[in-house]
């Protein structure tokens, strides 16, 4: 693909919009059920491509269990499209209407962004996620996969095309960039005449190059440096098991626990324990000072640790002299995804929860609930940890914008 071709990608999107946009719900449902039969049917066909991609020897090792099909996470997909079946149709939504002292009557009515681009590494399931997400929505969306997941993603797409046209409708409602370089990458930030928002999901790297790069404009979802502060009250049990799904459910996605934070004065107590709870499941534990004071065998923390998000079976841990410290160091070195407080004080977890700048704060549960299916979003196009417009899981309604509908009998103003 060149320069020209994905400006026609574009126009093509643009175009698609406009019919994506007068969709009814009924029809966006049915097509919806018809994108999950058509994934399940296909099983063996994804399977075969998602096999190619996971035979690169490129590939680094954090990547494949983010990269990998099977039986199971197919249904799982299809099952996402069902779910949005069942979702309230954001573009059938009325935000407010009034009529004016000039007897003009006023509706604030939701739209449809446009044409959604998305820029993603190596899920490929992010493919079936954002085309279900912007159809019910009613939007276009261009899918620009990193070249880890390609096979995987053009077949995905090429399945739902194929719905669309059966059902004569615009098949570029779903369209797929087919070359991974990072030429095209850029051309694609830079489409403004087509494309109305970006979203990347994936790596800090990835995210930062799209901020820095795009000329569209971008929702930034960011990075995942989670945190755990284990506060003085803190139930001990409770503390290991949030600490221990929060790091080893799935190490490899943006809502994994990365760092651990405990009071001092529970600090001698809680974490020999813990720290037996992660090397018991794999998990390479490091640590300030403090930490390696109370087991010696840690290994030391770096300055870069504290900013880093491992995506693996790694943890920093930290010991802080107060509520406020854990706050601090959590403000300076979040990403502004998702942050947890364990502890039994009520007040300290609404303190907690009021001054954390993040997108989810959560007081004595696991942070990997931030995900649209866990908040009854349906599939999410990606959490955001932006202010403007859209923040934490990203849902329908955060692929829709405003517009208003104004009605008259005549009326000229004076």
């Amino acid at each position: 693909m060149n320069k020209q071709e994905l400006i026609q990608l574009g126009k093509n999107a643009k175009k698609a919009s406009f019919q994506s946009a007068g969709l009814s719900t009924t029809t966006k449902n049915d097509i919806l059920k018809q994108f999950a039969k058509a994934i399940i049917d296909k099983t063996d066909e994804i399977i075969d491509a998602n096999q190619k991609d996971l035979q690169n020897p490129q590939i680094e090792s954090k990547f494949i269990d983010r990269l990998k099909l099977d039986a199971k996470r197919i249904s799982d997909m299809a099952n996402g499209l069902l779910q949005l079946v069942g979702l309230a149709d954001p573009t059938a939504k009325i935000d407010g209407g009034w009529e004016t002292e000039d007897g003009l009557r006023i509706v604030k009515q939701r739209v449809p962004l446009g044409v959604v681009g998305i820029i993603y590494e190596a899920r490929p399931n992010v493919t079936i996620d954002a085309a279900g997400l912007c159809f019910k929505s009613g939007n276009a969306v261009i899918l620009r996969g990193g070249k880890e997941s390609i096979n995987s993603n053009v077949v995905l797409a090429d399945i739902l095309r194929d719905v669309l046209k059966q059902n004569d409708l615009d098949e570029n409602m779903i369209q797929v960039i087919d070359d991974p370089s990072h030429e095209l990458a850029q051309a694609f930030m830079e489409l403004n005449d087509y494309v109305d928002v970006l979203i990347p999901r994936g790596s800090a790297r990835l995210i930062q190059t799209v901020l820095n790069n795009a000329t569209v404009p971008v929702i930034e979802t960011g990075a995942g440096n989670c945190h755990i502060y284990v506060d003085k009250d803190a139930d001990k049990q409770m503390a290991r098991n949030i600490i221990i799904n929060g790091k080893v459910q799935r190490p490899s996605v943006c809502n994994a626990t990365e760092k651990v934070l405990i009071h001092k004065d529970v600090a001698d107590d809680y974490l020999p324990d813990i720290i037996s709870d992660l090397r018991e499941r794999g998990v390479e534990v490091r640590g300030d000072e403090s930490t390696r004071a109370i087991v010696n065998d840690v290994i030391p923390a770096t300055t870069e640790d504290w900013d880093t998000e491992y995506n693996a079976l790694i943890i920093s841990i930290k010991v802080v002299d107060s509520r406020q410290a854990a706050i601090d160091h959590i403000n300076e070195h979040g990403t502004h995804h998702s942050e947890v407080i364990v502890s039994n004080d009520y007040a300290a977890g609404v303190a907690f929860q009021q001054q954390v700048d993040a997108a989810c704060v959560y007081v004595n549960a696991s942070s990997r609930f931030t995900d649209g299916f866990e908040f009854g979003f349906g599939a999410e196009i990606g959490i955001s940890t932006q202010k403007l417009h859209a923040r934490g899981p990203m849902g329908l309604e955060a692929l829709t914008s405003y517009k208003y509908v104004i009605n008259g009998d005549g009326q000229t103003r004076k």
